[in-house]
């Protein structure tokens, strides 16, 4: 499977290109914080809970083997990856 983004050094960009069918259920093997540095109409959701819409400078905290997503906005999704022992 290709990876519906492109990332370096920590920064994940999610092109306005992408497929909605890419943007998959997941879960990651480590905690996680996403900070949202530009994009627009993107919403986040976790597993069992409605979505919410990722706005400029959002901070959102994902704990190991929670399953989430991402729903496509209008706009290129550009976020920076905290792993493992930084995330609050």
């Amino acid at each position: 499977m290709v990876k519906p983004y492109v990332e370096h050094n920590g920064i994940r960009v999610f092109p306005i290109d992408v497929s909605e069918e890419d943007l998959v259920w997941h879960r990651d093997k480590e905690d996680r914080t996403i900070k949202v540095l530009e994009g627009s109409g993107w919403k986040f959701q976790y597993d069992n809970t409605l979505p919410f819409e990722l706005k400029l400078k959002d901070e959102v905290t994902i704990r190991e083997m929670v399953y989430h997503r991402l729903i496509k906005g209008i706009s290129p999704l550009k976020i920076e990856i905290i792993r493992g022992s930084n995330v609050n």
